[in-house]
């Protein structure tokens, strides 16, 4: 018997959109068990320190309500073959699914020692509107022992980028909007409506 699979979805967090959501929705229609966790990435700079991204990530989890989904902070690392390292000890029986957006899956092959960690995993890629996914990076990534699935999602433009730069409450979670003004992030402060 196969054992049961967990998505893993690592993010910077930066702030967390409802494209996060949607995805983090997504997968749980999808997975038996999500797990999710705000991490440095190396190849951006980020606006909010990496407890307080976490912090809002865990708002956002809370705000989803499903027993099956858990922040698992423990998991954080600045590269995934840490993190792979660490979830297939915290889930010795389980395949793990390590998931990222279709804006990241051409990125993969300069990622820290990508032909190692891409065999121990399943690849699955959340398609963002905005970022199509071309056949040329899909050989790639199956080149480097990738077993690659195409998630059946839709994930809104939503960039933490963009949001940083203009703020639109419209585009985030409705239990991270308060901690943004808290802590005025990004521009914000308590006095905005």
């Amino acid at each position: 018997m196969t054992a049961a699979a967990i998505a893993l979805l690592g993010t910077s967090a930066d702030p967390p959109t409802r494209g996060h959501q949607v995805l983090l929705e997504g997968l749980l229609n999808r997975y038996g068990q999500v797990a999710t966790w705000a991490s440095d990435n190396p190849l951006k700079q980020h606006d909010a320190p990496l407890a307080l991204r976490a912090m809002l990530l865990g708002q956002l989890v809370q705000q989803l309500q499903d027993e099956r989904l858990e922040l698992a902070q423990h998991l954080s690392s600045p590269y995934t073959l840490i993190t792979l390292q660490r979830a297939a000890q915290h889930w010795p029986d389980r395949n793990l699914v390590f998931v990222v957006g279709s804006d990241l899956a051409g990125q993969i092959p300069r990622w820290k020692q990508s032909d190692c960690w891409l065999p121990q995993c399943r690849l699955a890629i959340a398609p963002r509107k905005g970022w199509p996914l071309e056949d040329a990076t899909l050989q790639a990534l199956r080149d480097l022992g990738g077993q690659v699935e195409l998630l059946d999602l839709e994930v809104p433009a939503t960039a933490s980028s963009q949001l940083r730069q203009q703020p639109n409450q419209a585009q985030i979670p409705e239990a991270v909007w308060p901690l943004l003004l808290q802590h005025n992030l990004y521009g914000l402060s308590g006095s905005l409506c």
